[in-house]
């Protein structure tokens, strides 16, 4: 049985786990990430997989799934906007640290990885996923193998225009799905739901202490599972949003199945029913062929440990 480490860099935190060919963690540990120290982060990845070789010898690789743009040698972090890594050399430095081989991948890639490989989308040779968080990210398998594009960077689906001339974007455009359909949007639509209908806000205002501008997402989808109609109202306003990206994206790139994953999706039917509703009204006048089929991500926060360890084993 061949073992592998995945490790999942964000933010806030840095996991690490041992993974067998069946996808199961065997063994897992976690660090603060010290997002503001490019070599203190670094060090943190290997501290976490020297921590983990250490229990299982045996392990042969490392896989990383970093929230970043990396290069197409999957060698550098270009850029990472939550991490101060700016060409940050980090597969060859955690290979040197470490003496294992390391392969390096955007965190939307090694999670829609663990999907295709061992969750929602086991049956399927291609795939689109959409990652809704804090932002949007995306992933797209064709023929069994991971497309990263030219350059590295493919599959930044958060980034595709949905408004044209619509809210500013961080990447600098306007409109992006990002801005209509993450978490942010999320709770942007809750607040100005609460602030213009707050009869309709009852449940959601109560539990912000009444005050529209302190409402946030977790308090979102709490209002909606009770009821309170501007809660629900914004999880149909993101659904809308994603439904149609999926759409053109069915047109596009014609999957077998496109996965939804991400914090957000923990809303289940309040989320996935727009979803579904909006991407089938959409299409629906190709309702004599086939179309991708929608599902939920099944792996959880397990995804990016999963996918990168199983993808270093592939390697």
């Amino acid at each position: 049985m061949t073992l592998t480490i995945g490790i999942d860099v964000g933010g806030t935190k840095v996991a690490g786990g041992v993974v067998d060919e069946q996808g199961n963690v065997l063994a897992s540990n976690r660090r603060p990430t010290p997002a503001d120290d490019p070599a203190g982060t670094r060090d943190t990845i290997v501290e976490v997989a020297a921590e983990l070789a250490e229990q299982y010898p045996d392990a042969k690789a490392i896989g990383i799934g970093a929230a970043a743009w990396i290069d197409a040698a999957g060698s550098t972090v270009l850029f990472a906007p939550n991490l101060a890594w700016r060409n940050e050399p980090l597969q060859a430095y955690v290979s040197e640290s470490t003496g294992l081989p390391v392969v390096l991948d955007n965190d939307a890639n090694v999670a829609a990885w663990a999907e295709f490989r061992f969750g929602a989308a086991t049956h399927a040779e291609s795939m689109v996923m959409i990652t809704v968080g804090t932002g949007i990210g995306g992933a797209i398998v064709v023929n069994g193998n991971l497309w990263r594009g030219a350059h590295g960077i493919a599959a930044e689906l958060g980034h595709i225009q949905s408004v044209p001339d619509g809210h500013p974007c961080g990447c600098g455009r306007l409109g992006c799905l990002e801005q209509y359909a993450s978490g942010n949007a999320l709770v942007r639509f809750g607040r100005a739901g609460a602030r213009q209908e707050p009869e309709r806000a009852a449940k959601l205002l109560e539990l912000a202490g009444g005050d529209a501008l302190a409402i946030t997402g977790r308090q979102i989808t709490e209002a909606a599972q009770a009821g309170d109609g501007v809660a629900m109202d914004a999880f149909a306003q993101v659904g809308y949003w994603l439904g149609v990206a999926l759409a053109d994206l069915a047109q596009s790139l014609d999957p077998q199945v496109m996965i939804i994953g991400g914090g957000v999706i923990d809303a289940g039917s309040l989320l996935m029913g727009p979803i579904e509703r909006a991407y089938r009204d959409q299409l629906a006048n190709r309702d004599r062929f086939p179309v991708a089929e929608v599902r939920a991500a099944l792996m959880g926060n397990a995804a990016g440990v999963v996918g990168a360890a199983d993808l270093a084993r592939h390697a």
